[in-house]
């Protein structure tokens, strides 16, 4: 498989972009980003682009991928909604819209979340924009489109000193929250993602339990 990954650098991208370096069946992984990733692999490649708006620029390097990783995103805490939707949405469909154009055939695995309101009308703001994304994405053709919907995810690979203190609260429990679907890691969420790449899967829409599962059937 020839893999792009968008966020590569976020808690979710690095453990998907680890997994998929890993994988014995992708060929290849093309990380875009502002900036590069301290990360160097026989199998990496990175390309530094600064606006996500316009990824028209790309198009030749998005021709003849097999998956696309979306990772790319940010807590809605303190936002705009205009501010929000522009990097949850505006940036998405800026580069969902040329890969499918360059890749008919590509994969798309976006990262939206657990609660995502895909009738665009509930009182969340972050929930609405996500569904709003994920109701454009189905628009865009893809031919197998996957939608995780995680909720809590503990980093089992990358950098996990990210927010220790509450890191190490959630540690505590996070037992208790995967024993109830609740919760899973960045490491599941990419070989998950690399199971559906390579092998598909009769949901669309992917909760914390379904991605556990997905991940346990890659390993086994």
């Amino acid at each position: 498989m020839r893999v792009v990954i968008f966020g590569g650098s976020g808690l979710i991208g690095q453990g998907v972009l680890l997994q998929a370096l890993d994988h014995p069946e992708v060929e290849s992984v093309l990380s875009i980003g502002r900036r590069t990733l301290d990360a160097s692999h026989p199998k990496l490649r990175q390309l530094e682009h600064d606006d996500f708006f316009d990824f028209a620029p790309l198009a030749e390097e998005f021709r003849g991928l097999d998956a696309c990783f979306w990772c790319l995103g940010t807590a809605s805490g303190g936002m705009s909604e205009k501010d929000y939707t522009r990097i949850t949405y505006d940036f998405t469909m800026a580069a969902a819209k040329v890969l499918q154009s360059q890749s008919p055939g590509i994969c798309f695995c976006f990262i939206s979340g657990a609660g995502t309101d895909d009738t665009e009308k509930g009182r969340m703001m972050w929930a609405r924009v996500k569904g709003k994304t994920e109701n454009a994405l189905r628009r865009c053709g893809f031919e197998r489109l996957y939608l995780f919907r995680p909720a809590f995810i503990k980093s089992t690979r990358g950098d996990t000193t990210r927010g220790s203190v509450p890191r190490a609260l959630f540690a505590g429990v996070y037992p208790l929250l995967r024993s109830l679907g609740a919760a899973t890691t960045n490491t599941a969420i990419g070989d998950a993602m690399l199971a559906v790449a390579a092998h598909g899967s009769d949901r669309e829409i992917l909760d914390s339990k379904a991605i556990t599962e997905l991940s346990k059937a890659r390993s086994s």
